[in-house]
């Protein structure tokens, strides 16, 4: 057994690990999914796990950690829907194991996405036999005007869905990412054309960034100058030249490629993609920097302090590593959409307890408030399947010194952050 599933406080789960979908993901097009609640999966590159397996020391803290592999394939459920299932490695012997989700919500009242081999449909995870029998026809129609609803999302490249005030936020939340979707179901896709003669995907498992907030703000910001890896075809890395000078990553070394927001203002969760990032403007991206941080209400100036000693921080990091390239690589911004409590500055200690979040929003504007407890906010690059290094030793382009493109990227945020503080007024 891997040391990844040995590490794990897990239970035995003999039939594997049922993947679903990440629904934070909210850029990119490699498919990635949930596998336990503090653990994602990706389809395997060799480029990439050998930057994981071979990650400096000094960056760990600004990467996810990783867990391992396994091995995943597709199945069909009695329902003659196709899932994507984790293994174990082969030689890899023991059992496979998932956390506990005894704390968490009942398995039939969560929703999963799965497709079906004619269309794609949303349907809840255990549902009785009779009634699938029963409401077949009527699904088939139900799932036909989902995927033209679905069809409609992938050209929507802003969207604005409106949160019911009642219940979990969090849970809701699995219900409404577009991209999360349209990556699961191409990835199933081409897993089924493949089928005839490959069924078994190695895939890596990596840290659930998302999973210690309870309403993930994520930014996926694509980094560098210059996004084609040395093993380009011309027509590729082409293709990706025109990108980057078509948007701003090659005027200021990087743009924005995916946003989830939550407005607490309106209660409504804001989805930005990677085709509005592209035609963003220097301004339009400090705009939309200014929006990601901005919850409906008022500027969260809180976390932009943290931001900035992270990002300066990662900057002097990336400073020192030699012979790096990160082409095509992205750095995610996360915090939590749900604040804490706000207390009157004034306050005196034993009144902290009473106010409550709600109070303290009638009040907004009338006094001054603050958060009880520091807010978190985590910056983490990601996406390493094009990155080189003179390490590797196979490579046939050896670059030297910094990666002066993902580091003037970094500086062009932090100017920007800052700029945005500054006029705030922090």
């Amino acid at each position: 057994m891997s040391p990844a599933f040995r590490a794990m406080d897990v239970e035995p789960r003999a039939k594997g690990v049922l993947l679903e979908p990440f629904v934070h993901q909210v850029g990119g097009h490699s498919c990635v999914l949930r596998f336990n609640e503090t653990t994602l999966c990706k389809p395997l590159v060799p480029r990439e796990h050998q930057f994981y397996e071979t990650l400096p020391a000094e960056m760990r803290k600004f990467t996810p950690q990783y867990k391992g592999v396994v091995s995943v394939r597709f199945e069909e459920d009695e329902d003659r829907n196709l899932c994507l299932i984790a293994y174990p490695l082969k030689g890899d012997h023991g059992t496979m194991e998932i956390v506990d989700n005894s704390d968490c919500e009942p398995k039939s009242k969560l929703l999963r996405w799965t497709t079906n081999k004619k269309h794609h449909v949303l349907e809840t995870e255990k549902t009785p036999k009779d009634w699938v029998r029963q409401h077949r026809k009527e699904e088939k129609m139900k799932s036909h005007k989902l995927e033209e609803e679905f069809e409609w999302l992938k050209k929507s490249e802003v969207l604005y869905y409106t949160v019911e005030k009642k219940g979990n936020i969090s849970s809701q939340l699995k219900h409404y990412n577009p991209w999360s979707m349209k990556c699961h179901q191409q990835q199933l896709q081409r897993m089924k054309e493949n089928a005839k003669h490959r069924n078994q995907y190695k895939f890596i498992l990596l840290e659930n960034l998302t999973s210690r907030y309870e309403v993930p703000c994520v930014l996926d910001l694509k980094m560098g100058t210059r996004q084609h890896g040395d093993d380009a075809s011309e027509e590729k890395a082409a293709n990706q030249i025109r990108k980057c000078q078509q948007s701003t990553s090659a005027v200021i070394g990087v743009r924005v490629c995916g946003m989830q927001v939550y407005q607490a203002g309106s209660g409504q969760l804001m989805f930005m993609n990677k085709y509005h990032g592209r035609k963003l403007s220097v301004q339009g991206f400090k705009e939309a920097l200014y929006q990601f941080f901005h919850n409906g209400r008022y500027l969260r100036r809180e976390l932009l302090g943290p931001v900035l000693k992270k990002l300066t921080e990662l900057k002097a990091v990336l400073e020192r590593q030699e012979s790096y390239r990160f082409y095509s690589s992205s750095l995610l911004v996360i915090y939590d959409g749900k604040e804490r409590p706000e207390v009157v500055l004034d306050s005196d200690a034993e009144d902290l307890e009473d106010l409550s979040e709600e109070s303290a929003d009638e009040s907004a504007g009338a006094y001054a408030y603050k958060p009880i407890g520091a807010s978190s906010v985590d910056v983490r690059m990601i996406d390493f399947a094009h990155t080189t290094c003179r390490l590797y030793g196979e490579d046939t382009v050896v670059h030297e010194g910094q990666d002066a493109g993902y580091i003037f990227g970094l500086q062009s945020l932090i100017d920007i952050v800052t700029e945005i503080s500054e006029e705030s007024g922090e």
